[in-house]
């Protein structure tokens, strides 16, 4: 089974401005750089993940504001969004 890291899947491209920061690695620590009343846009590689899923619990869990991309990054694409490329 071939499997890509999350570190190299956003390299190869994600939504503008947006931050690579895994489910897991959500905590107070990793939160405190924004400001609490940040949205958080989550998304994932695709529909069949949930990953975004998982990160939208623990953000609210936290109490921030939490949004979930629907159709994730496959979705963006889809509508021709611009990418950015690298990390």
């Amino acid at each position: 089974m071939f499997e890509v890291s999350v570190e190299e899947t956003f390299a190869a491209g994600h939504a503008p401005g947006a931050v690579n920061l895994p489910h897991r690695q959500i905590s107070e620590q990793t939160l405190a750089k924004y400001p609490a009343d940040t949205l958080f846009v989550v998304y994932c590689a695709g529909p069949h993940c949930n990953g975004a899923d998982k990160a939208a619990i623990r953000l609210a869990e936290f109490g921030r504001p939490v949004k979930k991309m629907i159709g994730g990054f496959e979705g963006w694409k889809d509508e021709g969004l611009r990418l950015v490329k690298g990390k």
